[in-house]
C-alpha cells in the first residue's frame, strides 16, 4: 500500500539487535513493513481486520525493568507504534542452528500443522505464552483455549494445537533459542535514546506533551492501539496525514486505584483494564475473555474503546451499568504559560450520535474512573476529580452488603461464535435489591442504537419494585419499547428486541439462584475420535 504523506524513520529491535526503516508513512501498518521492507514472508495477511490471527507477531517491551511479551495482530497495529521496542516473527525464534523452537517443534509433534497458513500466527501466539509462563510450565487447556482465541484454524485442526501448548513446556529449548532478556533490556533502552523523527507520527511520552501535541494538532488522527483505526486503513482506505499516538504517555499507562474508585488510563491495555476490572469483581473473567481475542485484547485499550463510541462495543454497555466517568484534558493556554484543563461526565452523557461526542477539537479522553464495590460514596484521591456517580452495593451476585442488601451485577454478550466475535447485543445489569425490593439498578445496552446506551426508562420501571416474576415482565417489556434496534449482518431487528427482554429475565432467573443457564458454569467436553 502505497501513500504520499510524510514519512520517518521506524526503529525497533528484532533478533535482538537494531533495525532502522526508513520513509514509513505514519498509516502503514506493521504487517505491509515486515512483509515488504523487511521481507518476512512468514508473517501472513488473513483478514486484515484482525480477526484470524495469522499476521500475529509479539512484541516486547520493558515495563518495570522486566521485559513483556504480547501477540498481537501486525495487519491493523501501525507500525510506528512499534517504535523503541522488540519484535519476533515466526523466522526469530528458531536457533541458528536451523532447530526448532518448542512453540514450533510441539506443533509438529502434536500434528498442529494442516494446510499452514494459519500456523505462523498459532506459533507465534504460542511464542508469547512460552515466554510468559516462564518457558511453557503449568500452562493449561483451559489457559490455551482462551489464550489462543483470537487464532482461527480453518481445517478446525484445534485439539492438537491445544495439546501443543500444554506439550511445549515439556520440551527442551535447543542453544540459541532462548531471549537474552537483560540484553534485550539494554538493546532497548539504548534504541529509545535513539528515537526521534518529524511530527507525521507524534507519541508523546508525557500527558502534558501530549495535550500540547493535541492543541497544536487538532486535526492529528487520534490512535491507541489501532485495532480500529487499523481497520479504516485495511479496508476502507483511509490516510492519515498525521497521527497522534496517545499509548506512550506514562501518566496514562497506569491503572490507579483509590477508596472507592479505580481509574484506568487512556493507554492501558484491554488485557490489563479488564484484568483490573476481574480483580474486583471476578464474575467479569468470562465476559473479558469473550471481548475479543487476545492479540487484540493485548493492543487495544479501554480508553480507545469508549472513545471511539461504537454502538456494538461491549465494554461501554459495562461500564455504564458500573456507574463509570471519564476525564476529558486539554491544554489551556494561561499568561503564565499553560496548564492541565479537565472536566468530567458520566459516560453515557459523552456520546451526541453514531461515532461522535462532546470532546473538543484539542481535547483527550484521558482517564475511566470506575466506582469500586463498596457501597460507599465517591472520592477524589490526590490530582483526580470526583467521580460523576458511583453505585450502591458491591458487584458479586448474591453478596449481601453492609445493611443486608443483596447486589448482583451480570453483563451478557449475544454474538454468532463464541470467542473472537463482535455482539449483536450486550446488556450489563447492575442490581441492589434489599427486602425484597429493587432499591438500585443499572442498565447499559449496546447493539441496539446509534450509540452505547442507559436504558433510564427500564431503569425507572424497576426501581422501588418488589423484585419478582411480574416486575421483571414489565421490565422486560420496558426493555424492548425503550430502544429500536436495526437490522444488519449481525442479527435482525425482531432478534434485537426479543433477546433485550429475554437477557433481562435470565438475569432475574441467574438471581434467584439459576445458574445452570450461565455459559460460565459449562465445561467443554472433547469427543472421542
Amino acid at each position: 500500500m502505497n501513500s504520499k504523506n510524510s514519512a520517518q524513520t521506524l526503529r525497533f529491535l528484532r533478533r535482538g539487535q537494531p533495525v532502522t526503516v526508513g520513509n514509513v508513512a505514519p498509516d502503514r501498518t506493521l504487517l505491509e513493513v515486515l512483509r515488504e521492507d523487511l521481507h518476512l514472508s512468514a508473517t501472513k495477511e488473513g483478514c486484515g481486520e484482525g480477526d484470524c490471527g495469522a499476521c500475529t507477531v509479539v512484541l516486547g517491551e520493558a515495563v518495570g525493568g522486566q521485559l513483556r511479551y504480547q501477540a498481537v495482530n501486525s495487519c491493523i497495529r501501525l507500525a510506528h507504534s512499534v517504535a523503541g521496542m522488540a519484535v519476533w516473527t515466526a523466522e526469530d525464534i528458531a536457533a541458528p542452528s536451523g532447530e526448532l523452537h518448542p512453540a514450533q517443534e510441539a506443533m509438529v509433534q502434536c500434528h498442529g500443522s494442516q494446510c499452514g497458513f494459519c500456523t505462523p500466527g498459532f506459533v507465534m501466539s504460542l511464542f508469547g505464552m512460552y515466554q510468559n509462563s516462564g518457558g511453557g510450565q503449568s500452562i493449561t487447556r483451559e489457559q490455551a483455549q482462551a489464550d489462543l482465541s483470537g487464532n482461527l484454524c480453518r481445517c478446525t485442526g484445534y485439539r492438537p494445537i491445544l495439546e501443543a501448548a500444554e506439550k511445549m513446556g515439556r520440551l527442551p529449548l535447543p542453544d540459541g533459542c532462548g531471549v537474552d532478556e537483560a540484553a534485550t533490556l539494554t538493546a532497548l533502552k539504548a534504541l529509545e535514546q535513539k528515537q526521534n523523527g518529524d511530527e507525521s507520527y507524534l507519541r508523546p511520552g508525557t500527558l502534558q506533551t501530549l495535550l500540547q501535541a493535541r492543541a497544536a494538532h487538532p486535526k492529528a488522527q487520534v490512535v491507541a492501539g489501532t485495532t480500529d483505526v487499523g481497520l479504516w486503513v485495511t479496508k476502507q482506505h483511509k490516510r492519515f496525514a498525521q497521527v497522534l499516538d496517545v499509548t506512550a504517555a506514562r501518566e496514562l499507562q497506569r491503572v490507579e486505584t483509590y477508596p472507592h474508585h479505580i481509574a484506568i488510563g487512556a493507554a492501558v491495555s484491554l488485557t490489563d483494564a479488564f484484568a483490573a476490572l476481574v480483580q474486583e469483581r471476578p464474575q467479569l473473567k468470562t465476559f473479558g475473555q469473550r471481548f475479543a481475542g487476545l492479540p487484540v485484547r493485548n493492543s487495544g485499550t479501554l480508553g480507545g474503546n469508549v472513545a471511539n463510541g461504537s454502538p456494538i462495543g461491549d465494554s461501554m454497555p459495562l461500564l455504564i451499568a458500573l456507574g463509570a466517568s471519564v476525564v476529558l484534558m486539554r491544554w489551556k493556554k494561561t499568561k503564565t504559560g499553560g496548564e492541565i484543563a479537565h472536566r468530567e461526565l458520566r459516560l453515557e452523557d459523552l456520546y451526541t450520535g453514531y461515532r461522535t461526542n462532546v470532546m473538543r477539537p484539542d481535547e483527550l479522553l484521558c482517564w475511566i474512573k470506575v466506582p469500586r464495590p463498596t457501597g460507599h460514596a465517591p472520592s477524589a484521591a490526590p490530582g483526580h476529580p470526583k467521580p460523576a456517580s458511583a453505585p450502591v452495593g458491591g458487584s458479586e451476585p448474591n453478596a449481601v452488603g453492609s445493611l443486608g442488601a443483596e447486589q448482583f451485577m451480570r453483563v451478557y454478550k449475544i454474538s454468532k461464535r463464541f470467542d473472537d466475535d463482535i455482539s449483536a447485543v450486550c446488556l450489563a445489569i447492575q442490581m441492589t435489591v434489599k427486602g425484597g425490593v429493587v432499591q438500585q439498578v443499572s442498565i447499559g445496552a449496546g447493539g441496539v442504537a446509534a450509540t452505547p446506551a442507559r436504558a433510564r426508562q427500564t431503569e425507572a420501571a424497576l426501581l422501588g419494585q418488589p423484585w419478582n416474576a411480574d416486575t421483571v415482565m414489565a421490565g422486560a417489556a420496558a426493555l424492548r419499547a425503550e430502544f429500536q434496534p436495526i437490522s444488519d449482518m449481525r442479527a435482525s431487528a425482531a432478534y434485537r428486541h426479543t433477546v433485550l427482554g429475554n437477557l433481562l429475565q435470565r438475569f432475574w432467573l441467574e438471581s434467584q439462584g439459576l445458574q445452570g443457564i450461565n455459559l460460565d458454569n459449562l465445561q467443554t467436553v472433547e469427543a472421542l475420535s
